[in-house]
């Protein structure tokens, strides 16, 4: 999935999506932080494409999905659907159709949401650059607008601010791309760019504060680097692995926390932690758990309780990991469990 794969929904539950061969999966549980149901189906008995799906999700809860679905020889067009609770059966999947009217799969989809629970799919397109799909309030979608851009790398990056302003981040072969709204409802405009190479997959958007967004990505030298557009670039610590890394606001001792978290060289996650917007604090790896199959997946959430949850997804086995912080100073977790 492209985006935080472990949410929590607006009546405390977790949820997981996993994107399948032909469908998106999701598990949730039973009650906050109690058993967890067997994974179902998201978006009803429509097949889709191979290829990693999208998910992003509002203030209000609701998780928004998009992904590609067959639609004849050579054709592929984009769906979307809505899961309002954890536990509830999501909407069907929408036909949303093509960034270029019509044609073959040309990238994997991004989403956002605004402050007006409006969904904003953003994918590249045939020529490069980058096309915007925007929900109406009451139903229907907005026609498709070109951001513009060329050179555009398949995986984009949405997140919204605070204020429900929408952002995506893009990556050519030797700079970022960063587009913003200036507005409420505005469309996304070209902003500042920074001139660095990332590795291809491993963008992440982090909201970091009232008004800014923070971007994680490897570097050429493999070293993890944050950028928030008006600045530049800072190299944070050595990759632990080859995958993109998980981030997440939390309260740690009373502190303000970005925690990440990667998938190590050895196959245990690593997790690593500093004041949020403080890069020059520093930061270091402490691995923890068994070691993973290469597939396995991570991701960070804070549950109802406001504490620390992270888990561990393989997708070739579906077999799902999660682990908490447990309650005293610092960043131990309790034991890892499969749920």
């Amino acid at each position: 999935m492209n985006g935080d794969w472990l949410l929590r929904g607006r009546d405390g539950r977790l949820t997981v999506y996993l994107k399948s061969d032909d469908a998106v999966l999701c598990r949730a549980e039973t009650a906050p932080g109690g058993p967890w149901e067997p994974f179902r189906r998201a978006g009803g008995d429509l097949g889709l494409r191979q290829g990693p799906a999208a998910v992003g999700q509002g203030a209000d809860g609701y998780a928004h999905l998009a992904a590609w679905r067959q639609a004849g020889s050579g054709e592929s067009r984009l769906v979307h659907c809505t899961h309002f609770r954890p536990r509830l059966a999501p909407l069907d999947w929408s036909p949303v159709g093509h960034p270029n009217g019509k044609g073959d799969r040309t990238g994997t989809p991004a989403v956002a949401v605004d402050d007006r629970r409006r969904a904003y799919v953003f994918v590249r397109n045939a020529g490069g650059g980058v096309s915007l799909l925007v929900q109406k309030e009451r139903g229907g979608w907005y026609p498709w607008r070109d951001l513009k851009g060329s050179g555009v790398q398949d995986q984009l990056v949405a997140v919204s601010r605070e204020s429900g302003l929408v952002e995506v981040y893009a990556s050519t072969p030797d700079r970022i791309l960063h587009w913003c709204q200036e507005e409420p409802g505005r469309t996304p405009t070209s902003g500042e760019r920074a001139d660095a190479a990332a590795r291809p997959g491993t963008l992440r958007g982090l909201r970091t504060s009232a008004e800014r967004t923070t971007l994680f990505f490897t570097d050429q030298e493999g070293e993890l680097c944050a950028w928030r557009p008006g600045g530049k670039p800072v190299p944070l610590l050595q990759a632990a692995g080859p995958g993109p890394v998980a981030a997440v606001r939390c309260e740690i001792d009373g502190h303000d926390c970005t925690v990440l978290a990667q998938r190590s060289a050895s196959g245990r996650v690593a997790f690593a932690a500093y004041p949020t917007e403080q890069e020059q604090a520093g930061a270091w790896w402490t691995e923890s758990g068994p070691p993973l199959p290469s597939t396995a997946e991570v991701a960070l959430a804070v549950d109802a309780q406001g504490t620390l949850v992270a888990a561990t997804l393989d997708p070739a086995t579906a077999t799902l990991r999660v682990t908490r912080r447990k309650e005293e100073a610092g960043l131990a977790l309790e034991g890892w469990r499969e749920v």
